[in-house]
């Protein structure tokens, strides 16, 4: 009994999907601790998440005009945390889907190349059968021919 091949990449992806939320809390524990990372990556994309969010509150509601005011630094670097550790998931989700988008792609022309090269040998049997029986249909007329010109038995 022959068993389909073991969906080994599938299980790869699955196991780097599982662990890219683990990974991600620990970027995120990182973030805040770093005074870089929180000044340069995290308060600046959490800041701006804020300004869309609340402007959109605002216009929502009716308020045209109305000033924004900034999250303090603390509230920020917390946003901007949750966002970089949300974003890293994302990213290796959809990077997971594109490459099982190509493997899938790259299987799909394969057995199309495969089907494709059966197709043309099966053209060229056909072919050379087509030949075969050209030839052989020469040759049994001119087997008939002969006999034919054979002259027949005498009666008596």
């Amino acid at each position: 009994m022959v068993v389909g091949a073991f969906p080994i990449a599938k299980l790869l992806y699955l196991g780097v999907r599982q662990m890219s939320k683990p990974v991600a809390n620990r970027i995120k524990a990182g973030a805040r601790r770093s005074e870089f990372f929180k000044t340069y990556i995290c308060l600046p994309p959490a800041q701006l998440y804020h300004w869309i969010e609340m402007r959109t509150k605002m216009r929502i509601m009716g308020f045209k005009g109305a000033t924004i005011k900034p999250l303090n630094e603390e509230a920020a670097a917390e946003l901007g945390a949750e966002l970089l550790g949300e974003a890293i998931i994302f990213f290796i989700g959809g990077g997971c889907m594109v490459l099982e988008y190509s493997r899938q792609a790259t299987n799909a022309r394969r057995k199309e190349e495969e089907l494709n090269e059966t197709i043309v040998s099966l053209q060229t049997q056909v072919a050379e059968l087509s030949l075969s029986t050209e030839t052989l249909g020469a040759q049994l007329r001119e087997v008939n021919r002969l006999l034919l010109s054979f002259p027949g038995p005498d009666k008596k």
